[in-house]
């Protein structure tokens, strides 16, 4: 398992043209201060992470909609799968399925170590 996922960056300027919709919190990886790389030229965030790839350790763990205990569960996580952390705060990894989510918060203790 690579600690980096593989995706098309792209290249050249970015532009966005005309109103984009915001996607439901939960759904696409994207927050007002980060967004996932491969979402760089369809929606506009202060910046664009290439994530690092960890699995969810052996008792597989819930994905919050926010980054505490009581907030709503977009979906669970099972043990062994991998997820694209593109944030890290405390004890909260902000994370995603992939570019076209679902993302929310998992508990960095519910991932294994990253490798490396």
């Amino acid at each position: 398992m690579s600690g980096e996922a593989t995706y098309h960056v792209p290249e050249g300027p970015l532009r966005l043209a005309g109103p984009v919709a915001r996607p439901a919190p939960g759904t696409l990886p994207l927050r007002g201060d980060l967004a996932h790389m491969a979402l760089a030229g369809k929606y506009l965030a202060a910046h664009y992470v290439i994530p690092q790839i960890r699995s969810v350790a052996t008792e597989g763990t819930p994905m919050h909609l926010a980054s505490r205990a009581d907030s709503d569960v977009v979906t669970r996580l099972d043990s062994g799968s991998n997820v694209e952390v593109l944030d890290i705060a405390g004890d909260w990894a902000w994370a995603c399925l992939g570019p076209d989510g679902p993302s929310g918060y998992v508990h960095v203790a519910s991932l294994a170590p990253a490798a490396g």
